[in-house]
Formats: C-alpha cells, structure tokens, sequence
C-alpha cells in the first residue's frame, strides 16, 4: 500500500512540473550548413551567399536588393499566455555596387525598439445618425404585401 502511494505521488509530481515546462517554438531563418555569421566581408559576393544560406528572410525596402536580412527568433508560451520572444537574431548583409559583401552586422533582442500604436483616429467624410434615426431609419422600407400574382415559383398568367 506504502507502495502504491509513493508511486502514485512520484507520478502526480512528474506530471505536475512536466506542465509548467514552456512550449519553444523557432521561427524564421534555420541556419542548417553556414550561419550568416560566417560571410566575410570582401570575399564574399551575392552568389555565395546564396549558396550558403539560401533566400534571405527579407530584403530592404529602400536599398534596391543591396540588403538583406536573416531574421529568426526563438519563443516560449507557457499555458495559456501569449507566446514571449526569448531570443532574436536578426543578421544585415550590406552588399556593395559590385555584388561583394561590404558588411555584415548580427542585431538581437536588444537592439530592437518598442513601436506603439497612434490611437487617434481619422475621421471619415458623411453624416453620423443619431440612435433615434438608427432604430427609426428602417421603417416604411419594408416590402409591400405580396399578392397571388407575385408569389415566387408561380407561373404568370398573360
């Protein structure tokens, strides 16, 4: 019986820790052969950045395709809370008008800056109904009564 109880409360605490263990889930770039902290500046081109890392995540939208960004990061989400970004890895490959790479900078977590959203809100062109012509404003608009002639599926007799 001893027995038994221990074995039952050994199970019951395994169970118990095993659920305050986080779900990680990784996004993004995996590097699998090379990182992108491997490319060194001047010898590498274009071409050999693709070869060895693949697409990038991203481009850069201003810098005509001389950007690129690898971009990954690492989550954990405990129960039923939002999922928390533990790790961020974003990896900027400068190339230059000739396609050799001219620098390579590694940016984390804690380059990244805090964005907050403008509350306000644009106003839009028309008229806004008062609550009396909201529940008013459909009335007299309903269907006139149907007659024998109008009843849908029936033939019309000439």
């Amino acid at each position: 019986m001893l027995r038994t109880n221990l074995l039952i409360v050994a199970l019951s605490a395994a169970a118990l820790t095993s659920a305050c263990a986080p779900v990680v889930g990784q996004n993004g770039f995996q590097a699998i052969d090379a990182k992108p902290t491997d490319i060194v500046a001047g010898t590498d081109t274009k071409q050999t950045v693709l070869a060895r890392l693949g697409t990038p995540s991203t481009t850069s939208t201003f810098e005509s395709d001389n950007v690129w960004y690898y971009i990954s990061q690492v989550t954990e989400k405990y129960t039923y809370n939002r999922p928390q970004v533990t790790q961020r890895s974003v990896t900027e490959i400068t190339f230059n008008e000739a396609g050799q790479v001219a620098e390579v900078r590694t940016l984390g977590l804690e380059d990244g800056q805090r964005v907050s959203m403008n509350g306000r809100e644009t106003p839009t062109r028309g008229r806004q109904l008062t609550i009396l012509e909201q529940l008013l404003g459909n009335v007299g608009r309903g269907q006139l009564p149907r007659t024998d002639e109008d009843q849908p599926g029936q033939q019309r007799r000439d």
